[in-house]
């Protein structure tokens, strides 16, 4: 995950900070000598260092921090306000005009990602009712358009594309039927180079001159780092743009681009590609970023991921069934794809605060699941209603049906039969839509049980 070596750095300088009763100004020098190297290592500008580390020592030298008798943590604090003041200290969001079409202008260069995230984008506004309409206005590449239309299908999103025609005229007409058809938001994909050149921006500068977009945002891949701060401070310069999408924040990545983004061009990262899915796009919460970086956890992430992903209606029916230890095979798998909504398992572990940070993604075996689906998809309809009734021929059969061992089919059989133990034992006592803790460990206590 981005900002993990950051997050484990910053983790044991907060630490050693712990273990003062007070703190001096040379304790807090030596200390954001640490935070300085971490963030340099972490490729975030220098420049950017040099101010966050001043602006934070200047903070933490006062008498307010030297006197607390909590020190340490009033350091943090400090440290929490200043990230959030460096990615920016509001949620910015797209603006909408009170006249619709909405037009957003994707740039950026080739490879970053653009076409994608011009669906993941489309895809995210019409989770907000909004109608928007994806435009293939790169002629260049080959198979952009096809690409556009692909995506653009998987988003459940029209595409509008003239061929090669000129791509002003392109983004001109597709306004025109948007506004003939309804589209309240309109994306265009355009053309990006392998790096920055004339062409390309006189392009860029003649689509925006003729249509005069609402929001210019650009798309930069955050594993090349500082160089991703380096293109956006080169397209600001010369388009003025309105803000940027940070792709593979999900990737091992060092994270220095978001937090100088915002200090080197003056412009916010709006949104983060935090996956290969279509639903993978998330709006960037600074605060939240930075309760990531500080090993907070996520919760209010967490929470919206879950209200989007699981189905009340199912939630209650299952909650029906636990309470009257009726839960079933069917019910288990049932769970486990609402929760492959939400994203990987580590994704998921580290929005939770004391957990963020520490869980690294080689600790946690994704292959865990699909493996566990597979073996009760091997199942027949009865078999998964009664697993007693699954005997050593039929464990043999299921094993070779998904592709596991028989160990795993019993591992998988003795789990759910402690679960449903714990589950007749909590009889009435659960609460409605609730699993409690103890239940929890009941299914193997850690995440290499059933998951």
């Amino acid at each position: 995950m981005a900002f993990e070596g950051l997050s484990e750095k910053l983790g044991k300088v907060f630490k050693n900070l712990r273990g003062y009763g007070k703190l001096n100004e040379k304790t807090v020098n030596e200390a954001m000598r640490e935070v300085k190297m971490a963030l340099l290592e972490a490729d975030v500008s220098y420049k950017v260092v040099k101010d966050f580390v001043k602006n934070v020592t200047d903070r933490a030298v006062g008498s307010e921090v030297m006197e607390s008798l909590t020190p340490a943590q009033q350091v943090i604090d400090i440290v929490h306000d200043e990230l959030c003041k460096l990615m920016g200290e509001t949620n910015a969001r797209i603006e909408f005009p009170s006249k619709p079409p909405c037009v957003i202008m994707m740039c950026g260069l080739q490879g970053a990602g653009k076409t994608t995230h011009s669906a993941k984008l489309a895809k995210y506004l019409k989770g907000m009712n909004r109608r928007p309409l994806l435009v293939a206005c790169d002629i260049y590449r080959p198979a952009a358009i096809d690409q556009l239309k692909v995506v653009g299908e998987k988003a459940g999103v029209k595409v509008f594309e003239m061929g090669q025609e000129d791509p002003v005229k392109i983004a001109r007409e597709s306004i025109r039927f948007a506004k003939d058809n309804g589209h309240d938001v309109v994306i265009l994909d355009t053309a990006g180079r392998l790096h920055i050149d004339e062409q390309l921006m006189e392009e860029l500068q003649n689509i925006k001159g003729e249509v005069q977009p609402n929001e210019i945002l650009l798309v930069v891949d955050s594993m090349t780092g500082q160089d991703a701060v380096n293109v956006a401070k080169s397209f600001n310069d010369l388009l003025d743009i309105t803000g940027v999408i940070l792709t593979k924040l999900d990737g091992d990545t060092r994270g220095g681009a978001a937090l100088s983004v915002l200090a080197v061009t003056g412009k916010p990262v709006k949104f983060a590609g935090i996956g290969e899915k279509i639903d993978d796009l998330e709006q960037f919460h600074p605060d939240r970023m930075a309760n990531r970086i500080l090993g907070m956890g996520d919760m209010l992430s967490l929470i919206e991921k879950a209200k989007d992903s699981f189905d009340e209606k199912e939630a209650e029916k299952l909650a029906k069934k636990m309470q009257s230890n009726k839960f079933d095979m069917n019910d288990l798998l049932s769970q486990f794809e609402q929760i492959e909504k939400m994203g990987s398992i580590s994704s998921i572990l580290n929005m939770l605060p004391g957990v963020s940070g520490k869980i690294k993604e080689e600790d946690i075996d994704e292959r865990k699941m699909p493996r566990t689906k597979a073996i009760i998809l091997s199942m027949t309809k009865k078999e998964r209603e009664r697993p007693s009734l699954i005997d050593a021929k039929r464990k043999r059969r299921i094993a070779a049906g998904s592709g596991t061992r028989v160990e795993d089919v019993n591992n998988l059989l003795k789990q759910f039969d402690m679960m449903q133990k714990m589950m007749k034992q909590m009889g009435g006592k659960m609460k409605r839509g609730k699993i409690p803790r103890n239940l929890l460990k009941g299914l193997g206590g850690d995440i290499n049980g059933l998951m």
